[in-house]
């Protein structure tokens, strides 16, 4: 192994903003589709989420990164006809949207799936008990094209566990996570799955096997050039391998020289980086955070990075609450320095501010504006009249200044 390289904790901090997307400006003009893509290979995957209090999640990262684009963009590129179509959802980061060329690096998973390994072991012992549901389920599928799990269902009382499945919302999770159905579309949440040939493209289905340990070196790769500097457990987080297979093929990454160990101020575990670094003299941007954005959805990683403890505290009791329901991390110059409860009211056509919490070094008066900004532009780009300053006094006399200044 090499000599680790130095970084000092603010050089990681610009190296990890630049990678994830934030170092450039926003361009004044209207985001064309290639530069929606563009964010998200950059990315390589954004994380679905069925919240809905501000907006679905998968939509924020890249507001937060190319500002107010048309979420059509978006929607075309994931569930869109033709050439427009250039995703395709499965389990990345959780449940994900990934570039199509990040199919062939899947397919070991699919097969592990269907071979019952590891966290599929339950559903796959469910398709071997329940053979005739699963052939049923796919061959409905075949038969009648983008089908939901609501129409195919027989079930007249409850499942049970597995989030009270029914039999055939089961047989479809299977079936979605061994690569024998794929999502070709969406009906509100609702995912309708279609057989992966009439949604995918041809190229990318016939794509020569890629061997399993070659494609967890090439998803650990991805990571680093996604993440700019990270730790074993960083990298590996981002794609959710097992930590055997990353340990392995880090090594192995590492011997090769296509990844060279860092050791970053502060970090009590050994970093790693692509070769060729180019850390920005300053990242000068501001932007509020989806409470799933792939800066900071690994929270250890976002203490370390940013000396910023984040809960979502959602399924948290009311009054247990610290910061509120769905607070998004507000970014301004390399620091996460506040915290922004917020939630869409489209029955007013308010975006409506519960709380503000600074963090320990609090806003200047240039953050402070650069939080009205951001607060102003999300009402607009969500079609929302006005943004509804609803917290105490203390927190929010600057910034309802600011948003009419």
């Amino acid at each position: 192994m090499s000599t680790a390289l130095s970084l000092s904790l603010k050089q990681a901090r610009r190296l990890a903003l630049s990678a994830q997307g934030f170092a450039g400006r926003r361009s004044a003009s209207a985001v064309k589709a290639a530069r929606l893509n563009q964010m998200i290979e950059r990315l390589g995957v954004v994380q679905i989420d069925s919240v809905n209090a501000v907006v679905r999640s998968h939509y924020l990262p890249l507001f937060s990164r190319l500002g107010e684009y048309a979420p059509s963009l978006l929607e075309h590129a994931a569930w869109g006809a033709g050439k427009r179509r250039t995703l395709f959802e499965y389990w990345g980061h959780e449940a994900s949207l990934l570039p199509h060329a990040l199919y062939p690096l899947m397919r070991w998973r699919m097969q592990r799936a269907a071979q019952g390994q590891g966290i599929y072991s339950q559903l796959a012992s469910f398709g071997r008990e329940q053979h005739a549901v699963v052939q049923r389920v796919l061959a409905t599928v075949r038969d009648q094209g983008a089908t939901g799990a609501g129409a195919l269902t027989t079930r007249v009382e409850r499942a049970g566990p597995w989030w009270d499945w029914s039999a055939e919302k089961m047989a479809l999770e299977w079936l979605f996570a061994a690569g024998e159905v794929t999502v070709a579309g969406r009906r509100g949440f609702e995912r309708l799955y279609d057989v992966p040939e009439r949604v995918l493209p041809s190229a990318w289905l016939a794509h020569p096997e890629v061997p399993e340990a070659d494609a967890q070196r090439q998803l650990l790769l991805h990571s680093a050039a996604a993440l700019g500097v990270a730790t074993e457990k960083d990298l590996r987080d981002y794609f959710r391998l097992e930590p055997k297979d990353s340990q392995a093929r880090l090594a192995e990454l590492v011997e090769a020289g296509a990844l060279l160990p860092v050791q970053v101020e502060g970090w009590d575990k050994p970093a790693y980086c692509l070769p060729g670094l180019s850390i920005p003299r300053a990242v000068k941007t501001s932007a509020l955070l989806s409470p799933f954005d792939s800066l900071i959805w690994e929270r250890a990683r976002t203490e370390r990075l940013f000396d910023f403890r984040y809960r979502l505290e959602i399924y948290t009791p009311q009054p247990k609450r610290v910061y509120g329901y769905y607070v998004l991390p507000f970014l301004h110059n390399e620091r996460l320095a506040g915290r922004v409860d917020l939630r869409a009211e489209r029955s007013t056509g308010r975006l409506l501010v519960h709380a503000l919490h600074e963090e320990a070094m609090g806003l200047d008066e240039e953050g402070v504006y650069a939080l009205a900004r951001n607060l102003l532009e999300m009402a607009r780009w969500l079609g929302l009249a006005e943004v509804w300053v609803n917290c105490p006094k203390a927190q929010s006399e600057r910034l309802r200044s600011a948003l009419v200044g």
